[in-house]
């Protein structure tokens, strides 16, 4: 799958594109608290959350995220989208809930790259 396809779908608007929307991805998370990215996320190339602020793409940066969604129509300010553009790390935003949106990337294929 591809950050173009999640975009598609998530129904998500891109606010920024980083590297590419042709990057190929995966494995994704769904968290809201950046202590548990840290701890427990391993190989995971998007992240879903609802937290907006810029310890977001920090944590994405420190474990090689490519892709960051802000759920429940979200939207981080123009500081975020600009360390983001610096790291290269592509952002989008969709209206669907956490829950939803991880539903919906697993039913299209795409893992939480879990061994259980």
């Amino acid at each position: 799958m591809t950050i173009g396809d999640i975009k598609q779908i998530l129904k998500a608007e891109i606010l920024c594109e980083g590297e590419s929307m042709q990057r190929e991805v995966h494995t994704a998370c769904g968290s809201d608290m950046m202590s548990d990215v840290l701890a427990f996320v391993k190989d995971q190339s998007v992240l879903l959350t609802g937290l907006v602020n810029p310890q977001v793409i920090r944590t994405a940066e420190m474990m090689d995220i490519i892709c960051v969604v802000f759920v429940r129509g979200k939207m981080p300010d123009s500081t975020i989208v600009a360390l983001a553009q610096e790291r290269g790390i592509t952002v989008l935003a969709t209206p669907y809930r956490m829950f939803t949106s991880c539903g919906l990337l697993y039913d299209n294929g795409l893992r939480g790259g879990c061994d259980f």
